[in-house]
C-alpha cells in the first residue's frame, strides 16, 4: 500500500510492483497547493544540496534519469522530457562568488564535474544574464525534465506491471500491537502489510503514526512567462530563485514561505517573482507572467526527506519530506523503498535520508 500518489508515490508504486510484489495506491488526486504537479522539474544535483553527503546521493539520483527515461518511454510511450545540458548558479556580489567558487572546489575533489566560469565565460554561453553577473559556477551534467510527464509515466509503468489506483484518501493507519496491519479511508478499511508514507507535506495528518513527523508545508509560488523564440534553452539559478525554460515557456521560482496549507497564489509573491526574473534574465522583465500557481512542498527541520522503515512499528515506510527535491529524488527513493520492501541490499548509502523519528 502507498499513501499518496505524487512524484515520490508513483516512483515507490513502480518500483514494487517492477519487483513483483502486490501494490496499491491510495491517492484521491492532487490537493490544493500539492508538490508534484508545482514542480520545475530541476535535476539540480550540485546546485542545491547543502552538505556533501546530500550531494552524492543527489548526484547517483540525477543519473537515474538517464536510463529511466529510456526505459519509461519503451513501457509507456511517455517521453519525460529529460534535458542534460547544464545547469549555472551566478554570483552578483562578492560573498556570493567566494561560496559558489569554494563549491566548484569542494565538488571537484569529490571526483564531480563543476567549473567557474568568468563573466565573459557567462555572457557568452549565456547572453541573457545580467550583466551585473560577477562569475558562476556550472554544473554541466544538471539538467531538468517534465514533472508532468515523469509523473503520468511512473504511474502508467506501476499499472502495467500490476499495481492497482485507488482514488481515496488516507486518513489513518490500522494496527495490531508493533504491527501495520492496513489503513483507514473514507471508503472504509484497507488491509496491508506494508505501508509506505508518500503524502508529502499531508504525511503528519495521517492517524495513527507512532511518532510526531517533522515535516511541514513550505509553500513556493511560481509563474511562468513566454520564452523568446530562438533563446538557447537554459537553466540560471540564483540562490533559492531560478529561471528555466520548458518549451516555449520560461519558468520562475520561487518562494519559501510557511504559511501553512495556504496555497494561494500573493501579489507579494508574484512581485517577489518577477524581482527574480529581472536579476536573473533581464530580457524576462518586460513580458507578462501567463499564469501562477504555487505548491506545498514537505520540508524537514534538517532539510532532508525521510526514507526507510520506521523503528518500532513494522511494516510503516516514510517516503516523505523531500521539500524542493523531490523531482530529482524520486526515482532514488524508488529504489530504496523497492529494494527494502523486498529484504534486497540496496548498495547505496541512504544514511542520510533515514527516518529521525
Amino acid at each position: 500500500m502507498v499513501a499518496g500518489g505524487g512524484i515520490i508515490g508513483a516512483a515507490c508504486a513502480r518500483s514494487a510492483a517492477r519487483r513483483g510484489l502486490r501494490v496499491m495506491v491510495c491517492d484521491p488526486g492532487p490537493l490544493p497547493g500539492a508538490a508534484s504537479p508545482a514542480s520545475a522539474g530541476m535535476l539540480a544535483a550540485q546546485i542545491e544540496p547543502d552538505d556533501d553527503a546530500m550531494l552524492a546521493l543527489a548526484v547517483l539520483a540525477r543519473d537515474l534519469y538517464g536510463p529511466l527515461a529510456s526505459e519509461l518511454r519503451e513501457a509507456t510511450g511517455i517521453d519525460i522530457g529529460l534535458w542534460r545540458a547544464g545547469i549555472l548558479s551566478v554570483a552578483f556580489d562578492e560573498t556570493r562568488a567566494d561560496e559558489l567558487q569554494a563549491g566548484v572546489a569542494r565538488q571537484r575533489q569529490a571526483g564531480l564535474r563543476c567549473d567557474w566560469l568568468s563573466p565573459g565565460e557567462v555572457r557568452q554561453g549565456w547572453p541573457g544574464v545580467a550583466p551585473e553577473c560577477i562569475g558562476a559556477l556550472f554544473a554541466p551534467e544538471d539538467g531538468a525534465l517534465d514533472p508532468d510527464a515523469l509523473h503520468r509515466a511512473l504511474l502508467a509503468d506501476a499499472v502495467l506491471h500490476g499495481a492497482e489506483r485507488r482514488p481515496e484518501r488516507v486518513t489513518a493507519l490500522r494496527r495490531d500491537g508493533a504491527r501495520v496491519t492496513g489503513v483507514a479511508t473514507a471508503a472504509g478499511d484497507i488491509p496491508a502489510a506494508h505501508v509506505v508514507l508518500a503524502a508529502g507535506a499531508w504525511s503528519p495528518q495521517i492517524a495513527g503514526l507512532p511518532n510526531d513527523l517533522a515535516v511541514d508545508p513550505v509553500r513556493g509560488q511560481m509563474a511562468s512567462l513566454p520564452w523568446p523564440g530562438g533563446a538557447p534553452r537554459a537553466v540560471v539559478f540564483d540562490r533559492h530563485s531560478y529561471a528555466l525554460a520548458r518549451g516555449d515557456e520560461a519558468i520562475v521560482g520561487s518562494t519559501m514561505e510557511h504559511v501553512g496549507f495556504d496555497a494561494s497564489v500573493t501579489e507579494d509573491g508574484l512581485a517577489r517573482l518577477r524581482l527574480a526574473a529581472h536579476r536573473l534574465l533581464p530580457w524576462l522583465a518586460d513580458r507578462p507572467f501567463t499564469r501562477s500557481w504555487a505548491g506545498l512542498r514537505p520540508i524537514a527541520p534538517d532539510g532532508r526527506p525521510s526514507v526507510g522503515p520506521d523503528a518500532s512499528l513494522q511494516g510503516l515506510w516514510y517516503a516523505t519530506g523531500h521539500g524542493r527535491q523531490g523531482i530529482l529524488l524520486a526515482a532514488l527513493t524508488g529504489e530504496i523503498i523497492g529494494a527494502l520492501l523486498m529484504g534486497e541490499p540496496t548498495q547505496i548509502d541512504w544514511t542520510p535520508m533515514r527516518p529521525r523519528t
